[in-house]
């Protein structure tokens, strides 16, 4: 008998033979169309993924970097203004606000969700004041694909007049006590990377507001500050520009989405099943579901445990191993080693197994054999 073939961390390829005949169909429209940038497939996906979760603007864009940035630069964040972010992020939630020459001020996450603590924000304000800055926003992280706790976070910046712009790179699809991501904060952003819940096959992203004069002025900055023509250059802006392709391929795909995030769930709940007497597995609060970009568990000797399940063909991937107030990069934006001490035990211990809405039966439970396996 031939032994078991190998696990896919995400398995891309399984979801293009599904809808291969559709999306074949939407690549090709798109390329005899002719217009690669900012093409009709563009304003169609944007209607539609604004309708999805119940947003009255969506703006494609470059990527989910680039949404962020928009999101700053439309408030005019800059030298001097302070950004509360969590610390256990990718570094892309703190790249945009030094990028903009303002200052990331690295707040600590919940234990049981990895999601930004509200309890911890109130610290994070004071240090900014500390340090002579503005406190201008709050980007809260919609982490592994679980919302973070927004109504805390959304009654702390209305008391203190930040903006919130919710980053659901991670977690769009999600909802949260009624609400679904996209919807949530003074903006949403999110990624169409191609690992992520809904992927495109390159780069893609888009911000969501139900504020019209902030959505004209995303569309401006994201085609180099462009006002009632291509040459009227009304701000500075970006090169931000979402292409035709990859909204024709989420056209494709968004009609499956729905169906694809209850899969993860199920996934997840397996998961979960068969390991939560044995390692710490995901907490998910009354109210909430998760899109499970991915499904991250915590174990003590996470090199070992790692090892072990490389041995058995299972891999593993750590997100994230460094928390961002201790990377080279923002070590002089941070406090510091122990001055989040949840965030740094974290990155010690977190480790991620395969998801995605293919993985079969037999495979999830060989993954779940070979976690139980190694964990003794």
């Amino acid at each position: 008998m031939n032994p078991p073939g190998p696990i896919d961390f995400i398995d891309l390829k399984a979801q293009r033979r599904r809808i291969g005949p559709a999306m074949d169909d939407a690549i090709l429209a798109a390329v005899h169309g002719g217009q690669y940038i900012l093409g009709p497939q563009v304003g169609q996906f944007e209607t539609k993924l604004a309708a999805f979760c119940g947003a009255r603007h969506a703006v494609g864009c470059a990527n989910g970097t680039d949404a962020i940035t928009l999101c700053l630069l439309a408030l005019g964040i800059g030298p001097g203004d302070a950004v509360i972010c969590p610390s256990f992020t990718f570094a892309a939630t703190a790249e945009v606000v030094a990028g903009l020459r303002a200052t990331p001020v690295f707040a600590e996450i919940d234990e049981a969700t990895y999601n930004l603590d509200p309890a911890g924000l109130g610290a994070a304000l004071d240090t900014a004041r500390k340090n002579g800055l503005v406190p201008r926003a709050v980007i809260a992280v919609d982490l592994f694909g679980q919302p973070a706790d927004y109504d805390p976070i959304e009654a702390f910046c209305a008391e203190n007049g930040l903006t919130l712009i919710a980053d659901t790179a991670q977690g769009f699809g999600a909802h949260y006590k009624g609400r679904i991501t996209g919807s949530i904060g003074h903006f949403a952003t999110t990624s169409f990377f191609p690992a992520k819940p809904l992927g495109c096959y390159g780069d893609g992203g888009a911000i969501f507001t139900d504020d019209d004069e902030l959505a004209a002025v995303l569309k401006s900055i994201r085609v180099h500050g462009e006002g009632k023509s291509r040459y009227d250059t009304v701000r500075v802006g970006l090169n931000a520009r979402f292409d035709t392709i990859q909204a024709a391929i989420l056209l494709a795909k968004l009609p499956s989405f729905n169906e694809e995030l209850e899969a993860r769930d199920k996934l997840a709940r397996h998961y979960s099943a068969r390991l939560s007497n044995r390692v710490q597995t995901p907490v998910m609060p009354d109210g909430l579901t998760c899109a499970w970009a991915q499904y991250t568990i915590r174990v003590a000797d996470r090199d070992a445990v790692r090892a072990r399940l490389g041995e058995a063909g299972v891999p593993t991937a750590i997100y994230y191993p460094t928390p961002m107030h201790l990377a080279e990069a923002y070590r002089a934006h941070g406090e510091g080693e122990g001055s989040l001490p949840v965030s740094e035990a974290l990155s010690r211990e977190v480790l991620s197994l395969p998801m995605h809405p293919f993985l079969s039966d037999a495979d999830a439970d060989r993954v779940c054999d070979a976690v139980i396996a190694a964990v003794g």
